[in-house]
């Protein structure tokens, strides 16, 4: 994030606590109420760019990328992109209910020691002095989360969500400069947490982030911990792990990290210049317990064998399971293909335009195994429409994925292995054409 960074305010070097409280007091109400928290609990892949692309863009890697959280700079008046010409409440909601994860961003002060800063004539270094513990600093701090605050709420993004603290690197050798950084990250937090938001801080692994480690381990009473941290670390790997910061500290759900700086990336056909993140925040992507089915039958096998009238066992349950959840069958699951699920079978066989076949074979068990309703879903997706996904692809290939309810990396993967047999992108996106593909069980 050390290229052109994001949004809006006058600049204000002192505000009181009267009028702190009187700003406070006056935050609009949220654009849209109904917006759900962001990002909540996530394990994915995430992206931020200094401009927030335009919604044509934003469909476009929606289908194509394995992106499913977005970083948007929405405050902060050294920003390198204040103007945001497509930064709308409309533009959250659309996001929001498409499944993205948003990342609010302020760029305000930053270190006294940092010498690209000030950016502009009108923006301002965090004060350095010590005054009073550092009160100047803490004051700027305050004043920087109202803004933050007011900015989130008028897009619509509501309380409970994460906005971050971008704090670029700098020498955490200089005393006055760490210091005063460290108490500004600190009163971020505690006003963020007044006005029921999350805290997050972006910064270097070897410096912000590092010497807010260090103080949380060597002076865990004088400081007040971001309850996130977003770590740059451009080695590559796509994890939260970093050996300038210790396995302990914001572990677990309290981390992302950007793993690779500033590159253009092309999905869809549209081209964006960004930096990649792997997000691992709050629960993470974890799948709520499977649903009885069918009063205990299981569905969950590494392969599916071709079955045909007369078969028992528990792969006929689980098609008896299955056919009865298409409203085919009624009969009861005892484990025998008679001709009550044969019928079914046939039925069903005849409803997808498939061969009037006396066995379920590949085919209708990769149809049977995917949902009707076709629903976009990519890494960090998860519940039971990801096991059914799961399912049908073992049907597909035999034993290759764990059916865990998460869609991760391995799935996805294996999705993209299926979509480059039946001649779709390989994106590992279960786009709708994908789930056509599946619910029709082509192979």
């Amino acid at each position: 994030m050390s290229a052109p960074l994001p949004p809006t305010r006058l600049v204000v070097p002192f505000v009181t606590g009267l009028a702190l409280l009187l700003s406070a007091l006056l935050l609009p109400a949220p654009a849209q109420a109904a917006n759900r928290v962001t990002p909540g609990d996530f394990t994915g892949y995430g992206f931020d760019q200094c401009v927030t692309p335009t919604q044509s863009a934003m469909d476009a890697w929606l289908r194509s990328s394995p992106f499913w959280a977005v970083g948007i700079y929405t405050s902060g008046d050294s920003r390198g992109c204040r103007t945001q010409p497509n930064q709308t409440p409309q533009w959250v909601e659309t996001q929001l209910r498409n499944g993205w994860r948003l990342l609010p961003i302020t760029l305000g002060p930053q270190a006294s020691c940092n010498p690209s800063f000030p950016r502009y004539r009108d923006d301002v270094r965090i004060n350095p002095s010590s005054a009073n513990n550092y009160a100047a600093a803490k004051a700027q701090a305050r004043a920087e989360a109202v803004d933050a605050v007011a900015a989130a709420r008028r897009l619509g993004i509501g309380p409970g969500s994460t906005l971050w603290y971008d704090m670029e690197a700098y020498d955490i050798s200089i005393t006055s400069c760490r210091e005063s950084a460290l108490h500004f990250t600190s009163a971020w937090t505690r006003k963020l947490h007044r006005l029921d938001y999350v805290s997050g801080v972006y910064s270097s692994a070897g410096s912000g982030l590092k010497a807010m480690d260090d103080a949380r381990v060597q002076r865990p009473d004088a400081f007040t911990e971001p309850d996130q941290i977003w770590i740059a670390r451009w080695d590559g790997v796509a994890n939260t792990s970093t050996s300038y910061l210790r396995s302990d500290g914001w572990m677990p759900g309290g981390r992302m990290k950007q793993y690779r700086g500033g590159h253009t990336e092309t999905w869809g056909s549209v081209t964006i210049n960004i930096d990649s993140n792997w997000l691992d925040l709050g629960r993470g992507s974890t799948a709520p317990a499977e649903p009885d089915h069918c009063g205990g039958v299981r569905l969950n096998f590494s392969s599916y064998a071709q079955i045909g009238s007369g078969a028992t066992g528990p792969l006929v349950r689980a098609a008896q399971c299955l056919l009865k959840g298409e409203n085919l069958y009624s009969g009861p699951m005892d484990g025998v293909l008679d001709g009550e699920v044969m019928d079914a079978v046939l039925d069903w066989r005849a409803a997808h335009g498939m061969p009037s076949d006396r066995w379920v074979g590949s085919r209708v068990w990769v149809g049977l195994h995917s949902p009707t309703t076709a629903k976009l879903i990519k890494v960090g997706a998860r519940g039971e429409r990801v096991r059914k996904l799961q399912r049908a692809l073992n049907a597909v290939s035999g034993g290759s994925v764990s059916v865990t309810g998460v869609l991760d990396r391995d799935t996805a993967a294996s999705v993209a292995s299926y979509q480059r047999r039946v001649g779709l992108q390989q994106s590992g996106v279960v786009t709708p054409e994908t789930w056509q593909k599946l619910g029709r069980g082509i192979l």
